[in-house]
């Protein structure tokens, strides 16, 4: 984990024009929030929170959610690509980390069953509705049932109706740079931003074509410091082990299409952090988990957990401090 904040004068500016309000947290009428700091009238930082990518790993980004919940916070901005993008989407929409978990427990199987057998049946049998065969326009399958099922969840169709604004990154595959959508039609955006190269096919919008986000900026946070006081930043890349399972000599097909394309995002990761880095970069060492094991939700969770509990702990400092 990184932290910047005393050594940036930008920051020591902007610390002197806090927000006039911490609005309460979206989703949770059960009960009202813990602490007087989420109280609508009472100063604070605007937290931008920038969601990397990482396919499954990308689950663990619903504890950074809780432990925002739990602090009775609510981020000013978000960014996401891939993964990102879509959990960014269902929090920016007003989702709840308790709905979201819920909606994943809703799709995801048993964590002992391996995810070819759990594709075939049980609850994963309603991705076969979601994610159908392709073969065509440069993917292996579509998902555009998948976006329909996101925005039936959500209830949302723009970016304009989000409760918390959010950029989503894509990639343009001919022009080969970023670009990111935060305003107009949400979806198109996020189907865009998780067409990972090899696995979905590319996406046609405002006349691009566009694939996964992560090809050109892994984890968005330099979209959040122009009006964010503190840049909170998650990258969800994650490691393998040895002795963890597949040869690392000789992967599988499309262990090999995903690593290769992990490598190169660490690479733009980590040229971004030299030019300038968040206020706080946190990466959860997720081992031995494919970009598609996202029935091993509780592993990626557990793995996840102690780096968020950091995290949290850093953020409880910094607001005591603001």
């Amino acid at each position: 984990m990184t932290r910047d904040l005393p050594d940036r004068p930008r920051r020591h500016t902007l610390k002197m024009m806090v927000s006039a309000s911490m609005l309460p947290l979206v989703g949770m009428s059960a009960a009202p929030l813990s602490g007087a700091r989420a109280a609508e009238g009472e100063g604070g930082p605007r937290i931008g929170l920038a969601l990397g990518s990482g396919g499954a790993r990308g689950l663990s980004h619903l504890l950074v959610f809780e432990a925002l919940e739990e602090l009775g916070v609510r981020p000013h901005r978000i960014s996401g690509c891939s993964i990102g993008a879509i959990m960014g989407a269902l929090y920016a929409a007003g989702l709840s980390a308790e709905e979201i978990r819920a909606g994943i427990d809703e799709l995801v199987a048993d964590q002992d069953e391996n995810w070819l057998r759990t594709l075939m049946g049980g609850k994963w049998r309603q991705w076969l509705d979601f994610v159908q065969p392709s073969g065509r326009d440069g993917g292996l399958v579509e998902s555009d049932a998948f976006i329909a099922h996101l925005r039936k969840k959500t209830g949302v169709s723009r970016f304009g109706e989000l409760e918390i604004p959010l950029q989503v990154v894509a990639t343009d595959y001919w022009e080969r740079e970023a670009v990111v959508f935060d305003a107009g039609a949400l979806w198109p955006a996020v189907q865009a931003s998780m067409a990972m190269p090899g696995l979905f096919s590319p996406v046609s919008y405002r006349d691009r074509v566009l694939v996964d986000g992560g090809l050109t900026n892994p984890v968005p946070f330099d979209l959040l410091s122009e009006d964010c006081d503190v840049v909170v930043a998650v990258n969800v890349l994650g490691s393998r082990e040895e002795g963890g399972g597949e040869t690392l000599n000789n992967p599988a097909y499309l262990d090999n299409i995903f690593n290769t394309f992990q490598i190169m995002q660490y690479s733009i990761l980590q040229e971004k952090r030299r030019r300038e880095a968040p206020d706080i970069l946190i990466s959860p060492e997720i081992r031995d988990i494919r970009v598609l094991d996202f029935h091993k939700v509780d592993t990626i969770l557990e793995q996840a957990q102690s780096e968020v509990d950091a995290l949290q702990d850093e953020l409880r400092e910094l607001l005591d401090q603001w």
